[in-house]
């Protein structure tokens, strides 16, 4: 891994870390405004699938860890498989097609709707195991109703920093 990719993986996560604080650590508002989702977005489209993935995973822990929100226990482990795909997808997706505003859209709609799949499924399974319902209404309400503001940002926000970062040639895309 060049020094490059650590730079802007380290970079990244300390985004993920510190832009959460926009919400005064309030988790209804994070659930909202979904900041932490934006680096590791990000992550995925500048540093590829595998390394953005991990970027993505690493988020949520260190957070939990050095801040203490989320709560590591089941809040932050969901999210690390959550954001772990959303940096994935996006990487993926992206490094197979040209770039395109509407590619970059396109990748980021299919990273945002795998990654809200496995946060359902991974609330599934860690909210059975403390006897914690996990309903079909409660997936859609926090996944889409609740997260629309965030979701609206991050369709915004991240297709127009991919530009104007390629536009100043600070990333080469194909």
């Amino acid at each position: 891994m060049k020094v490059k990719h650590i730079t802007l993986g380290s970079t990244l996560l300390a985004i993920g870390i510190l832009l959460p604080f926009l919400t005064i650590n309030q988790p209804q508002l994070g659930q909202v405004f979904l900041l932490m989702h934006i680096p590791a977005l990000l992550a995925g489209f500048l540093l590829g699938g595998k390394w953005g993935g991990l970027v993505g995973f690493l988020m949520p822990l260190l957070r939990s860890v050095l801040v203490g929100m989320p709560p590591l226990y089941p809040t932050a482990l969901i999210m690390s498989f959550e954001l772990m795909t959303y940096a994935f997808v996006a990487g993926i997706v992206s490094s197979k097609l040209t770039y395109k505003s509407f590619h970059v859209i396109l990748s980021l709609v299919l990273a945002m709707i795998a990654g809200r799949l496995v946060w359902g499924v991974m609330s599934v399974i860690f909210l059975s195991l403390e006897n914690l319902p996990f309903t079909f209404e409660i997936f859609i309400a926090g996944a889409f109703i609740t997260a629309l503001p965030g979701i609206g940002i991050q369709l915004i926000f991240i297709p127009l920093l991919i530009h104007f970062m390629n536009r100043a040639k600070l990333i080469h895309t194909k």
